[in-house]
């Protein structure tokens, strides 16, 4: 199935979700301020996935959930990776996200760190509403997890020497974690089995450490327009990303010698992105990076299959499979 078809199939069963989501953001915001109320949904509601919300709800609903309180509770998702974004940019000092300036080019830098930290508490305020301790141990370790990653991710800035075992260490308290959490709390509110709980637990990394890698991939293989932010990114802030550390491993002394100076000086030019590009071609790093993330793809669908076959088992795959087959 074509990529374009397969996401308009998937928004297709999910639309009253998506629909739903959109109005419980909206719904359990409740902020104190107007200034709050504006930089939280400049990037809030500028057109994300709700990836991680969706795959809540759907967990949830596998496990047979039907208290009705699946589409409150996945917000919390959406406000962790909110607050996350918002703190990333100002860290990276981006300049866009989602085809508009960032949070931290219109307002005061500080405005924006502290609106994350709001949107933090209201995720643990939600989080509170759930009286569940296995959920309030979920959400904490994903926070201090993530946590973690952004400062061994700062600390590893322009190091060429970053190993591909600590690389995917990055990715998974960054992305894989946050996927992983929702997941596993959609089952843990459906009160569900200790094997479903740890099935849809492992689904949910697996699909994290999936869309990370093709997102990585995205860089060097999509264009500003079509990702909404500027392509070459990573590289010009000195994050290494699997497809450069498989070419860097790889690469003859000269090849390898001429990326290490492109990744120190970081003001390279258009030319040299394309080149830098090709040499990720010549060496394999994008169609290593593409068959790496398959396999957790693969792996992913694997721990579903306990599953009974439903509406979102079957929509659950389907996520699987487009999450490397996206051009955003």
């Amino acid at each position: 199935m074509k990529k374009q078809d397969l996401k308009s199939k998937i928004i297709s069963k999910v639309e009253r979700d998506l629909a739903d989501i959109e109005t419980a953001l909206h719904e359990n915001l409740n902020p104190y301020y107007d200034l709050v109320s504006d930089i939280a949904g400049h990037l809030l509601f500028s057109g994300g996935k709700r990836l991680r919300p969706l795959l809540m709800i759907l967990s949830s609903r596998i496990c047979d959930y039907k208290n009705g309180s699946e589409i409150k509770f996945s917000t919390i998702f959406e406000y962790i990776h909110t607050a996350t974004l918002l703190h990333d940019d100002v860290i990276d000092q981006a300049k866009m996200r989602r085809g508009k300036n960032t949070a931290h080019i219109i307002w005061d830098p500080s405005q924006v760190v502290l609106t994350g930290d709001f949107l933090l508490a209201r995720a643990m305020a939600l989080v509170s509403e759930t009286k569940l301790f296995e959920v309030v141990e979920t959400i904490t370790n994903i926070i201090e997890d993530m946590t973690q990653g952004e400062i061994v991710q700062l600390n590893k800035k322009g190091k060429i020497n970053l190993t591909e075992h600590e690389y995917m260490e990055i990715i998974r308290r960054k992305t894989g974690v946050l996927i992983q959490g929702a997941c596993k709390t959609g089952a843990i509110i459906a009160k569900a089995s200790k094997e479903k709980i740890k099935a849809l637990s492992d689904y949910g990394y697996y699909i994290g450490m999936a869309f990370q890698m093709a997102d990585d991939l995205l860089d060097y293989t999509s264009d500003t327009k079509t990702m909404g932010k500027n392509t070459g990114i990573d590289i010009k802030e000195g994050k290494l990303t699997l497809p450069l550390i498989v070419t860097l491993k790889k690469a003859c002394k000269d090849d390898k010698e001429w990326l290490c100076k492109i990744i120190k000086n970081q003001n390279f030019k258009n030319k040299d992105f394309k080149d830098i590009v090709a040499m990720l071609h010549k060496y394999k790093g994008i169609e290593y990076t593409r068959i790496k993330a398959l396999e957790y793809v693969e792996k992913a669908k694997k721990t579903l299959k306990i599953f009974k076959l439903c509406k979102s088992k079957e929509i659950m795959n389907m996520i699987a499979d487009y999450s490397i087959l996206r051009k955003v």
